[in-house]
């Protein structure tokens, strides 16, 4: 079990450097001089680094094993870091969370697949569930250590970085202690097909709708907390930002964990009724300048994410064939990560042509009305076959 101990502090590290930016936008906007739409494409260009690295380089652990991509992440992850530390300008940053991207979708995919190949047959349902506690949990724990950091230790805009560099040395130097899974092959680079087999279309359009919203919703959390929390609140409270983004990570992988125990028609109906939730709480804690809503949001929109994304791969892994459920998978999780960029740019041009309120205001009614599409749409499926049976 060691091997897979590393192998999710490597993934976990990994994760963890790809959030460490988000309670240090405000102060990268005061010490650059950058605009709040310039804040949301800062954070934006993460999520495109992801999509194209996941089609572009999604099946080079296949080929050359899970360790070299796991060390190339981690090295990536070190250089995205290194340029924050030393960045001087918007340039410098948009080049480091592009860095950051392509490292997150090299880990993911290595990462995953290594802990579970590294467990023994008798625990192999402990995988997923690991993986994704490394992966959410060092999501969380980025936004976490770096809003404390900025809040309470001195240089906030580097320290955050020294610390991050560190845990990635040490993830490098375990990482050589463990054992490799997978047989080399030679490795070929070209853009993943993506495809919706039509025997769940469907039902994948109907998750990735739903997940997509709540992605949306965690991409303006943490984009545009930072701005809400000081402009709206008065409160420039990096560790708060920090909390509130935390906060919506932690109970994304809490809704995907207990989506697990839910019966399946269960799954994507619950997810829209948070979702719905999430959007009216959004809406109060911006036009009500109000903090308890804004950390319920972050709960629920949460909750109601994961119960969405699991319910997406449920529907690839039991409905789609082997030899197709790669390009199914990477569909999903392009569209996921397109539309947790899409919308936090669209937050961050109303911000800067009309005002905080607005944008909220905006952006609460997409994500209800797209919510109860989804909803609607599956108590239109579920009649007829009431009706049938």
């Amino acid at each position: 079990m060691r091997n897979v101990a590393v192998t999710a502090f490597v993934f976990w590290t990994v994760m963890l450097g790809t959030t460490v930016p988000t309670p240090l936008y405000p102060l990268y906007e005061r010490s650059f001089g950058i605009v709040p739409v310039e804040v949301t494409v800062l954070f934006a260009v993460y999520a495109i680094g992801v999509v194209v690295g996941l089609l572009t380089l999604g099946r080079l652990s296949d080929q050359i094993g899970r360790k070299p991509v796991l060390a190339i992440a981690l090295l990536l992850s070190a250089v995205a870091a290194s340029l924050f530390l030393v960045s001087d300008s918007l340039t410098l940053l948009l080049v480091a969370r592009v860095i950051s991207g392509f490292s997150a979708a090299l880990a993911t995919g290595a990462g995953t697949a290594a802990i579970g190949e590294q467990l023994p047959a008798s625990r192999k349902w402990l995988g997923p569930v690991l993986a994704l506690l490394a992966n959410m949990g060092g999501l969380a724990s980025g936004t976490m250590l770096a809003g404390i950091l900025a809040q309470w230790a001195g240089h906030p805009l580097r320290l955050s970085w020294i610390v991050d560099l560190a845990l990635l040395g040490a993830a490098l130097v375990g990482l050589v202690t463990v054992a490799e899974t997978v047989r080399r092959t030679r490795p070929t680079f070209r853009f993943q097909r993506l495809s919706v087999p039509p025997e769940i279309r469907g039902e994948f359009v109907r998750a990735s709708a739903s997940a997509g919203a709540g992605f949306a919703v965690l991409g303006v959390l943490t984009s545009v907390t930072g701005i809400l929390l000081g402009t709206e609140l008065g409160r420039d409270d990096p560790a708060l930002t920090g909390f509130v983004v935390f906060l919506g990570f932690v109970f994304t992988a809490a809704g995907q964990l207990i989506d697990r125990r839910l019966p399946p028609r269960v799954s994507l109906p619950a997810a829209c009724v948070a979702l719905v939730v999430a959007a009216g709480l959004i809406a109060w804690a911006v036009l009500g300048a109000a903090l308890a809503p804004l950390l319920a949001a972050a709960v629920v929109v949460g909750l109601g994410t994961g119960s969405a994304v699991s319910a997406g791969l449920r529907s690839i892994a039991t409905g789609v064939p082997a030899e197709r459920r790669g390009e199914a998978f990477s569909a999903f999780f392009a569209i996921l990560y397109t539309v947790l960029a899409v919308p936090a740019i669209g937050v961050g041009l109303v911000i800067e042509y009309a005002n905080l309120h607005w944008a909220g205001g905006i952006f609460s009614l997409i994500v209800a009305l797209l919510a109860l599409t989804v909803l609607i749409s599956l108590s239109r499926r579920q009649r007829p076959a009431k009706l049938s049976a």
